[in-house]
């Protein structure tokens, strides 16, 4: 009797250990290649907004592409945290590399100091193993106290091995890329004169209402994955 019963338990827990739940494993954007910050850092700040993303990639499980038209829900392979989360601090932590400025989105700061707000729409972020990993996003960066605008879209393609590891490091190289092109488009709106970036501001009131402003530049997207030109408002 006693030997049957530790048959039966030995059974039992064999039993639960094959109906156990696999391990899940867990990825993020972050810890990438850290950069040196470059030599003559910003004279400014930025402010990087939560990033949207497209809802069928809105889980914390890793979505991956088998088809066009289909994708597969990865139950055992999750993000660390939302993937908007994780594109947002990859890409604040590259911004902060590039320029040698600070994120200062919900942080309090000097009156006196530029700030620049990027806005990142995220419109396709597609994985594809054994293929590639893309980032399709249209962003946006605006000098706070200004009405110009500059508006990109840049379509980053990296191209991935086998494994998981290597889709999510596709991923890190495409927000790199996406990095890249911002920083630029920042640097090109700080380097516009004063008066010229904001000329569209200074047309309201009253002692300029009867004088046409003169037109805000019109500057180009950076070359670096912009896949369209920028509209100065």
């Amino acid at each position: 009797m006693k030997f049957g019963a530790l048959m039966t338990t030995l059974g039992a827990a064999a039993l639960l250990a094959a109906c156990a739940s696999p391990t899940s494993r867990f990825y993020t954007l972050g810890g990438g290649d850290t950069r040196p910050v470059p030599s003559t850092p910003a004279a400014f700040f930025f402010e990087l907004a939560p990033v949207d993303m497209p809802q069928q990639v809105a889980r914390n499980q890793l979505v991956v592409q088998t088809s066009p038209a289909q994708v597969q829900v990865l139950e055992e392979n999750r993000w660390a945290s939302l993937p908007a989360d994780e594109v947002r601090r990859a890409l604040s932590a590259d911004l902060t590399q590039q320029l040698g400025a600070i994120d200062v989105y919900n942080t309090p700061h000097p009156a006196s100091v530029p700030v620049y707000r990027v806005k990142v729409n995220v419109q396709r972020f597609e994985s594809w193993p054994d293929s590639q990993a893309v980032i399709d996003a249209v962003w946006s960066v605006r000098a706070v106290g200004s009405d110009t605008v500059l508006t990109c879209r840049t379509v980053a393609q990296e191209r991935v091995g086998s494994g998981y590891d290597a889709l999510v490091g596709g991923h890190r190289k495409a927000v790199d890329e996406l990095a890249s092109a911002i920083s630029a488009g920042m640097r090109s709106l700080a380097s516009l004169p004063p008066a010229a970036a904001s000329a569209a501001a200074s047309s309201k009131g009253k002692a300029a209402a009867s004088v046409k402003p003169a037109a805000a530049p019109v500057l180009p997207c950076p070359s670096t994955g912009a896949a369209s030109t920028a509209s100065a408002q």
